[in-house]
């Protein structure tokens, strides 16, 4: 079975302007991968290039054995590609379950499924988007991007402003999807700490190249590394 994603000497950026250089990496199904870097460094645009937002300037990406580098974004969902931005991206004037309805795709998560794993989406399943509080937003924001059925789902900051019980239940929920579910998922992230004790292995990148690639326990047996590449306290990344 090919790699669910397979990127090589992927070059992007936005306008004029190179983000990321000669970024390669290969992620087996089913696997999960956190991306690590300090602000400003590419881990957003890494995402948006392999959901095809950003300007294509060398390289190939390859979902599940297929050529999707020229491909547009639209066809790159419709091959399997769900993603969670950062800016949640729900439309305020529908429903929740009229935003989940409205990118529905066939596959076993369905809208019942989604409000099995999010219990305030079901109790606020007539709410319009705009009614809804920040932590509610992201949670539909995950629940749209999953039932799409993704066979590769993208979130790039998803506890990114929320309270830490909203961030508690959100990284369970993730947990789920990641180990229950076995769902090949990439998260960009900004508390290390959280995010390695959910995906199996870590990118980190720095100025828009790969810096490290290993498995998620080994950063947090040493917390040094993740000072050094970083920039944070390794007594805020012990492991738990």
């Amino acid at each position: 079975m090919p790699d669910i994603l397979a990127v090589e000497g992927l070059t992007a950026g936005y306008g004029a302007a190179t983000v990321i250089s000669g970024v390669s990496f290969r992620m087996a199904e089913g696997r999960s991968l956190a991306l690590l870097g300090r602000n400003g460094v590419g881990k957003t645009t890494l995402v948006d290039t392999i959901v095809g937002l950003t300007r294509h300037r060398g390289g190939t990406i390859a979902l599940a054995g297929r050529d999707v580098t020229r491909s547009p974004p639209e066809k790159r969902a419709k091959a399997g590609i769900g993603w969670v931005p950062q800016e949640r991206g729900i439309f305020p004037s529908l429903t929740v379950e009229e935003n989940l309805s409205a990118f529905r795709r066939p596959g076993p998560w369905d809208l019942e499924r989604v409000y099995g794993m999010f219990p305030r989406l079901r109790e606020r399943r007539g709410n319009w988007g705009n009614q809804l509080s920040g932590g509610e937003q992201q949670m539909l924001s995950v629940a749209r991007a999953l039932v799409t059925n993704p066979r590769l789902l993208l979130l790039d900051e998803p506890t990114e402003g929320l309270a830490p019980i909203i961030v508690e239940e959100l990284l369970a929920a993730l947990k789920r999807v990641v180990v229950d579910e076995g769902l090949s998922t990439i998260i960009v992230e900004q508390k290390p700490r959280e995010i390695l004790g959910v995906v199996e292995a870590a990118l980190i990148l720095d100025r828009g190249t790969v810096v490290h690639s290993g498995p998620s326990a080994a950063l947090l047996a040493r917390p040094e590394l993740l000072d050094g590449f970083l920039g944070v306290k390794a007594g805020a990344v012990a492991a738990p």
